[in-house]
């Protein structure tokens, strides 16, 4: 289920482990109502605030080390494949169904790879349902983490808003603004990086549940004049949309190990092959 902790991204999960402590740490020997609150003995707040950045760390390692949606290579027939078509304008390859219609990936040599899967060339993979390939995380974003990266972004976001008012509440005043800063520019600087990482993961988060709203991915809705099976339909047409309740739903209520088979949905009963 886990890759190797020690693997290429080791450098970039320490690095986001430590600064998050490192701000934490910051925050409570500043002057901040944290710290005023552990002096007096009041530990609700702080006690709640360490378990929430212990939970996204948690969070995060999970999203991070967790089996995106791999599919194994099956066979070396693929060799045979033409390799000179990129990927995504591959046709989905005709078997002797005329409902069920899946295509090789010439980079990992598997033979039938399932509709909405994507090679990764970062990975080495093709990747079930596959959204993007994450450098903050060093991981894949696919079918079996997906749901826990958008949990992973919404604990986040809480707690970088949460640190964010902590530290403005310990910024002290100050006769002039050269003993201001020298007195704040630490929690300063702290402020702006958490200022500008909520900001960035409250595009994300906000840019992940509007797609999921509407059962696409990120690489579906920014590839999908590329892609053989969504290149012929409308601007506003998506096959694989069943209404938001049902998206939400089978997004975030789904049994977990659950492979939805796309090409089902995509060749609904009763409605013409796109």
């Amino acid at each position: 289920m886990f890759k190797n902790v020690f693997g290429s991204g080791f450098l970039v999960r320490t690095a986001h482990v430590i600064l998050t402590w490192v701000i934490t740490l910051i925050l409570f020997l500043h002057d901040t109502d944290l710290r005023k609150q552990e002096e007096s003995g009041q530990l609700v707040q702080p006690v709640l605030f360490v378990l929430l950045v212990l939970v996204s760390v948690l969070l995060y390692f999970a999203v991070s080390l967790m089996d995106p949606g791999f599919i194994l290579s099956d066979d070396n027939d693929a060799l045979q494949f033409t390799l000179g078509t990129t990927e995504e304008q591959q046709d989905m390859i005709p078997p002797t169904s005329k409902s069920l219609r899946q295509r090789r990936c010439g980079h990992c040599l598997l033979q039938q790879q399932p509709m909405r899967s994507k090679h990764c060339q970062t990975c080495q993979h093709c990747v079930r349902r596959y959204d993007h390939h994450c450098p903050w995380i060093e991981n894949c974003v696919g079918e079996r983490n997906h749901r826990w990266f958008v949990l992973y972004l919404a604990v986040q976001l809480l707690v970088l808003l949460w640190g964010l008012h902590m530290a403005w509440t310990g910024f002290s005043a100050a006769a002039t603004w050269p003993s201001w800063l020298r007195s704040n520019g630490m929690l300063l600087a702290v402020a702006a990086l958490v200022a500008l990482l909520s900001l960035t993961v409250l595009l994300l988060l906000g840019s992940h549940l509007y797609l999921v709203s509407l059962n696409t991915t990120t690489w579906e809705f920014m590839s999908r004049h590329r892609i053989s099976y969504l290149r012929h339909c409308g601007a506003d047409e998506n096959p694989f949309d069943r209404g938001t309740a049902r998206n939400l739903w089978g997004f975030f209520c789904a049994a977990a190990g659950s492979a939805v088979v796309w090409e089902q949905v995509y060749f609904r009963e009763g409605s013409d092959p796109v």
